[in-house]
């Protein structure tokens, strides 16, 4: 060992000998967490900065769109809790529940609605967390643009890794929940 520089590397060909080798540990990779990991957060300003005005102006595969109607769409959550969580948006860049139009909350309840029953029908959870932060205060992780998020819930799905390691275990990839979704939303 250097003085200065800590252990000394392996040689190349003793560093090749390691690669690919057990060591026992399952590894769980989600880059697509590093920008909340670092605090990046989206803007509030709507259009190109906001991802719930973005969102629906991908195709569904891309945008990772489940359902649209008139006035709201359901989108999986990038960040999820738990496989299948979705939030349910209008289109319109508006923060607050109680600004939502009579026609925009009447589309955001029934999607809610449908959102929680197609996800029972392709899923069959235990349970749901339903519900939106508004404010930064609150919690809202786009504080700018209403989102409710509609959580299935399973009886052990809570384990160590959250509190101990920060890492959720999704069982399956966001772009195949959101297609069995989207296959089974009535329509």
């Amino acid at each position: 060992m250097s003085e200065t520089t800590g252990p000394e590397p392996l040689p190349t060909e003793d560093a090749r000998a390691f690669t690919g080798v057990p060591d026992g540990f399952d590894r769980l990779w989600t880059p697509h967490r590093m920008a909340y990991v670092t605090g990046e957060r989206p803007s509030a300003d709507a259009g190109e900065g906001c991802p719930f005005c973005v969102a629906p102006a991908k195709g569904d595969d891309e945008g990772l769109v489940v359902a649209r109607g008139e006035h709201c769409y359901v989108v999986m959550n990038l960040f999820p809790y738990n496989a299948g969580h979705v939030l349910v948006c209008p289109y319109r860049h508006v923060s607050l529940y109680v600004d939502l139009t009579e026609e925009e909350l009447a589309e955001f309840t029934a999607m809610t609605r449908t959102a929680i029953k197609v996800i029972q029908e392709t899923s069959a959870p235990h349970g749901f967390n339903i519900g939106m932060n508004q404010g930064d205060v609150a919690g809202a992780g786009v504080a700018a643009h209403l989102h409710q998020h509609v959580i299935p819930r399973w009886g052990g799905d809570m384990n160590f890794l959250p509190i101990i390691a920060q890492t959720k275990a999704i069982p399956i990839l966001l772009e195949d929940a959101r297609a069995a979704l989207a296959q089974a939303w009535p329509g």
